[in-house]
């Protein structure tokens, strides 16, 4: 359940009546908002006098839910905005990993060349295996720093536990919940007492409610600022590294308020596939693309496979704005 309470009640008396309750507290403008677990159905009694507002709910989405907000959510990338009533599909390039500074730098000149904004790049890698590249760490973080300074780029990195949340936030402009971390609260809960936008990813192995519950925990501690991430499901088939959700997107935008984002480069595991699922997802009017771009991909040390050249993508990119155009969406 959401409760707006009336106006005349203050922060610190909302604080008060969500302890009494259990409840979140959430503050959105003046607005002070309890939320409580989906099973209750009716407004406890302590609370009756101080509500203005309140929607129940079957379940825990929530805060996330068309039924409570029926607007999608705006969210600013660096100057770009996503979300709202904005028709932006922002596409977000470059590398799996950090390598080194020529490489970034390279990948930071691509953006700049094609009017891009937002840099992706991992920095602490979250591999299957413990003998493959586990990235730059900090080293990397503090690249992603630099071409930020250097070129007025936005940067995106991906948390791979919470041992180091403190450092991706620190030196990043969007955090990245990666599908393997979706469940770590650890993190979850850090990206709710900040600002800066968080994007999810969903589990390749999670249902829509699992993945939109976890969004429900940086929204509830008071980030409104969230992105959902189809990346790709786990299913029988071993063609391709995953199956792309295109339903599960549907779904998404139909019940959720929050801009969703599509990862085609994990789904497909090739790079021969990404153009065209890129076109595929732009077609749905997404609200953004997370494409990986390497300057020479047969010498990436992770997942080079699926990470397209420079001329690829710069074709990619020509091919993908008629698209946008065509749903009445902008390619930024």
């Amino acid at each position: 359940m959401i409760i707006h309470l009336k106006p005349n009640v203050s922060v610190d008396r909302a604080s008060q009546l969500a302890k009494e309750n259990k409840a979140f507290h959430v503050t959105n403008g003046d607005t002070q908002i309890l939320v409580t677990g989906s099973g209750i159905k009716e407004v406890p009694q302590s609370l009756v006098e101080h509500t203005d507002q309140y929607w129940v709910f079957p379940n825990d989405m929530q805060l996330s839910s068309r039924k409570y907000q029926n607007e999608k959510r705006e969210v600013s990338i660096g100057n770009v905005k996503i979300g709202g009533t904005n028709n932006n599909t922002i596409v977000i390039a470059g590398p799996c990993s950090v390598e080194s500074e020529e490489q970034i730098r390279m990948s930071s000149q691509l953006l700049i060349k094609n009017g891009l904004t937002t840099l992706r790049g991992g920095c602490y890698k979250p591999r299957t295996s413990p003998y493959s590249f586990q990235g730059m760490g900090l080293d990397g973080l503090k690249l992603l720093a630099k071409m930020r300074e250097e070129f007025g780029l936005t940067v995106i990195t991906e948390a791979r536990d919470a041992t180091h949340i403190d450092e991706i936030i620190e030196y990043t402009d969007v955090i990245q919940v990666g599908a393997k971390a979706m469940y770590d609260q650890g993190i979850l809960r850090a990206c709710s007492k900040i600002k800066k936008p968080v994007l999810i990813k969903r589990g390749f192995g999670t249902t829509l409610q699992e993945f939109v519950q976890s969004a429900e925990f940086v929204l509830s501690g008071g980030n409104e600022n969230v992105i959902l991430c189809e990346r790709g499901l786990r299913t029988f088939e071993t063609g391709t590294r995953f199956t792309l959700d295109l339903c599960g997107v549907a779904w998404l935008q139909e019940h959720t308020n929050l801009p969703i984002i599509l990862d085609p480069s994990h789904a497909m595991g090739y790079a021969y596939g990404v153009p065209a699922l890129s076109k595929a997802c732009t077609a749905m009017g997404i609200d953004g693309l997370l494409i990986e771009v390497h300057p020479d991909p047969s010498v990436a040390k992770s997942d080079a496979s699926q990470q397209l050249d420079h001329a690829q993508f710069e074709k990619l990119l020509a091919e993908l704005k008629p698209v946008a155009n065509s749903v009445g969406y902008n390619i930024i």
